[in-house]
């Protein structure tokens, strides 16, 4: 078994690259003049789950690859992972997904100065809801944390071929994001939101706004509830 550190590691990486890809092919769809502009829902939908299965190859064989303190959080709850390497896991985590926001920001470099939306360019890093409700917002996002959750789980207690739970998981994602993305932008990982508003908060991106600071709650929250409340209905009924 790899060591802590190690683990950690992978995790950075993983979650770094995810990041880089997911929130790149946001900027890529969004940001004027760039190529893929406009490239719509179903494009960004499918590279979120490439990106989630490039980062599952990255570090699925040193730390799981959960990259989502969520996840992390539940599969601890329900002994799948010890508490002692929680806090560690989440801080990786959360650095990766900054560095990776902070590497899409370098990438679009050009591309910010020439685009005139402030809220388009903090979609680029974090989530926001379509219709801002914050009862219905934390429903959206744990209903979408409980079937990660619990999709996850269920594709790794099958027997499938070498490589193929990783395929799983991250058509489980594109799924997931094309059928519940659409109220809240489907966050369902708190690193994947916080990281990247820490991000956006921080970085001299030309003509940004605020970060929406008073949303970035809902992101870290129900998520945690909802990856809790997968985890927990899964081992009820499978064991």
């Amino acid at each position: 078994m790899a060591s802590p550190m190690s683990q950690y590691l992978s995790e950075f990486v993983a979650t770094a690259m995810l990041i880089l890809l997911g929130n790149g092919v946001v900027a890529g769809a969004l940001l004027n003049q760039s190529k893929a502009q406009g490239a719509g829902w179903g494009v960004i939908t499918a590279a979120w789950g490439l990106a989630v299965l490039i980062g599952i190859y990255i570090a699925g064989p040193t730390s799981g690859a959960i990259m989502n303190p969520a996840l992390t959080i539940a599969l601890a709850a329900i002994g799948k992972l010890s508490w002692a390497v929680v806090p560690g896991f989440v801080l990786a985590q959360v650095a990766g997904a900054f560095l990776g926001a902070t590497l899409v920001w370098l990438t679009y470099l050009a591309h910010w100065r020439v685009s005139d939306d402030p809220e388009l360019k903090r979609a680029i890093f974090c989530t926001s809801p379509a219709i801002r409700d914050t009862k219905a917002n934390l429903l959206t996002e744990a209903i979408g944390t409980f079937a990660l959750t619990f999709g996850a789980l269920a594709i790794g207690a099958n027997t499938l071929a070498p490589g193929m739970g990783p395929l799983g998981v991250g058509l489980l994602v594109v799924v997931i994001g094309m059928s519940l993305g659409g109220p809240t932008g489907y966050a369902i990982n708190p690193a994947r939101d916080l990281g990247p508003r820490i991000a956006h908060a921080l970085l001299p991106i030309a003509g940004k706004g605020g970060s929406d600071w008073g949303y970035a709650w809902v992101p870290v929250v129900a998520p945690i509830v909802g990856a809790v409340l997968g985890a927990f209905a899964f081992q009820a009924a499978y064991g």
